[in-house]
């Protein structure tokens, strides 16, 4: 009985601890389903939006569409600088899983170089895992395809196809157009500073130089947007929208490619630079700088060993010579001296001095030679001009003074900004008493007049000024701007870039025009002038002036011998000109360095080109650019 009592409360404690049990593992059930509605209440319905959006974050890309570049034609439709398809390959840091071990195995696919990969890991310091950062540029047919086989191994890595900047005609017109590359810290600080961070969004390139950075606004364009749906590996599935991109505006130059193929061969290796101009638009035909060196370099990314040899060649090709070069202008100047002593009224038409070789300063033993050593006897104004006499102008400077040689001359543009739309400029020095005292902290004294007289001393001039300032001569006072940019193709009609009108140069008679300017048809045309060889049994009539600079000082009694001089302490040789004489198209200058006389090396140079711009010898379907 007592045993069968024990066996009941047993089973009663034993049914009591499985209902005990059994209610807590139902409570815990209940609780895990209550747990388990209330996350999916939390993912499905509180924080639907939010996932929502994650999720297409990994799905969906928003990817910015690159506009093309704007084209550079001449003004014949002969393409300078086009866009070329290229080929990179390219990561996504943040969609890659073994991303050391990957490079190491294209390190053996594609053979990629020690510099690449420093490259890489450089750049990959400085970028947002989510950026595509390029491992190689400019892909061959062969590694796209060899990529594209083994793509599948490389999670994150696609090769992405682009339109990169080429130069069809190399060095041929890189000082005029410039070129683009790599967007650096300093151009995106000016890119902010203006305000025009959306429009580069996705850029890499920039213009750095010439035509490309001046209209770097034209040729641009404005970025587009494709939103694309991807898969786990990032490969493209499918288009969901798209924006396009506005392309970048075409256009069409002065330059003539004809002229500056003849402009390059007549310069061969000499260093200098030839440029010539439209008399009656200021449109440059033809801007060459020698030497010079290939655009492409900087657009594909130049090595600092190939940087450095451009950097420390000591023909600095570097150098816009054309409006970077700063060279006394010697006796190209004196058509304009002599309008300023005929309108100060210090000489005549008919006013005569003897020459006997060389002339002194009053009050002083200090003689200043003419080129001419026994000397030109007895000139006048128009003979000084044709046979370039040094003795007339040194006393015509002397007595003109310099505080109205300087004025005068800053009216024809020496010692300012051209206006040239290219950017790469410099003013040079058009000296005056002020700017001495600033300068050396020093008196002017009447010996530094006497030589800028004659285009010396402390006066340098670019060649672009020259040929502004041979223009304005040429047009009897009218100013004109000097320009590259013809016209915007898209837009149609010429392109004018905006400069404020000026006031012609006025002199108090106009006959002083004819005086000088017959002075210069003589240079060309009269057997005493001293271009009269280059330019015998032209077609057309040209006004011209010789120039022979000298590059270092001499003593007053020693005489110049070239072959016993250093290469580089020899004279600059130049020569202005325009043609045809009665009614100027062209307007022409030519600055050899160190190479001698200008009417005998620099003149047959102009005379080459404007043979080649009135007979029109050479045919374009002939020209052919490099890489085709």
């Amino acid at each position: 009985m007592v045993k069968q009592r024990i066996s009941i409360r047993n089973h009663s404690a034993e049914s009591t601890l499985f209902m005990r049990r059994t209610l807590v593992f139902f409570i815990a059930i209940l609780f895990a389903i209550g747990m388990l509605i209330s996350n999916l209440y939390y993912l499905q319905i509180s924080s639907f939006q939010s996932y929502q959006t994650r999720s297409n974050d990994n799905r969906i890309s928003v990817q910015t569409v690159i506009p093309n570049r704007g084209l550079i034609y001449d003004r014949n439709g002969i393409i300078l600088a086009e866009n070329r398809p290229v080929y990179s390959l390219q990561v996504i840091v943040s969609k890659t899983k073994n991303l050391k071990e990957n490079i190491e195995q294209l390190k053996e696919l594609l053979a990629l170089t020690e510099s690449e990969i420093s490259h890489f890991n450089n750049t990959k310091r400085q970028t947002r895992s989510f950026k595509e950062i390029v491992i190689r540029d400019n892909l061959s047919p062969k590694e796209v395809a060899v990529f594209t086989v083994n793509q599948h191994r490389f999670q994150g890595f696609s090769i992405q196809a682009n339109l990169k900047r080429f130069y069809p005609f190399g060095d041929l017109f890189t000082h005029v157009l410039g070129y683009i590359a790599k967007i650096n810290s300093k151009d995106l600080q000016q890119i902010e500073q203006r305000g025009d961070s959306a429009s580069y969004r996705g850029t890499k390139y920039i213009g750095k130089l010439g035509i490309e950075k001046y209209y770097e606004e034209l040729l641009h364009g404005e970025p587009g947007l494709r939103q694309v749906e991807v898969d786990s590996w990032g490969k493209v599935i499918r288009t969901l929208d798209f924006t396009p991109p506005v392309p970048g505006k075409d256009l069409k130059l002065n330059i003539d490619i004809k002229l500056q193929l003849k402009a390059q061969q007549l310069l061969g290796d000499y260093r200098g630079s030839i440029i010539v101009m439209n008399a009656k638009t200021g449109g440059i035909l033809t801007l060459i700088s020698n030497p010079s060196y290939d655009p492409n370099l900087f657009v594909q990314g130049i090595s600092r060993k190939q940087y450095q040899k451009l950097l420390q060649s000591k023909d600095r090709p570097l150098i816009n010579r054309a409006t970077q070069g700063r060279y006394p202008p010697a006796s190209t100047i004196k058509p304009q001296m002599a309008l300023l002593a005929l309108d100060s009224k210090v000489i005549t038409e008919s006013t005569v001095i003897y020459d006997p070789g060389w002339w002194i300063v009053p009050g002083s033993n200090r003689r200043f030679r003419d080129w001419k050593h026994w000397g030109h006897g007895k000139v006048n104004v128009s003979r000084a001009i044709e046979e370039s006499c040094d003795t007339f102008f040194y006393d015509t400077a002397y007595k003109v003074g310099i505080d109205r040689i300087s004025p005068f001359m800053e009216e024809f543009g020496f010692g300012k900004y051209s206006g040239l739309d290219i950017g790469e400029e410099t003013k040079a020095i058009m000296p005056s008493r002020e700017w001495k005292k600033a300068r050396f902290r020093a008196p002017w004294y009447d010996g530094d007049t006497i030589s800028v007289g004659i285009g010396q001393g402390y006066w340098t001039v670019t060649p672009i000024q020259l040929t502004k300032a041979t223009a304005i001569l040429a047009r009897r006072g009218e100013i004109i701007e000097p320009n590259v940019l013809h016209s915007i193709i898209s837009v149609g009609g010429s392109f004018a870039a905006a400069h404020e009108p000026q006031k012609p140069i006025q002199l108090h008679d106009e006959h002083y025009w004819d005086i000088a300017l017959q002075a210069m048809l003589g240079v060309t045309s009269k057997r005493s002038g001293t271009a009269h060889r280059a330019f015998a049994n032209t077609s057309y009539s040209a006004g011209g002036k010789s120039g022979t600079a000298q590059v270092v000082n001499m003593k007053e009694d020693e005489k110049y011998d070239a072959s016993k001089m250093k290469e580089r302490h020899r004279d600059n040789a130049m020569f202005v000109a325009f043609a045809p004489f009665k009614s100027p198209e062209i307007v022409a200058t030519v600055v050899l360095e160190n190479a001698g006389g200008g009417s005998s090396n620099a003149a047959p140079m102009i005379r080459a080109m404007f043979d080649e711009y009135f007979d029109n010898q050479a045919a374009t379907s002939d020209i052919k650019p490099l890489g085709f």
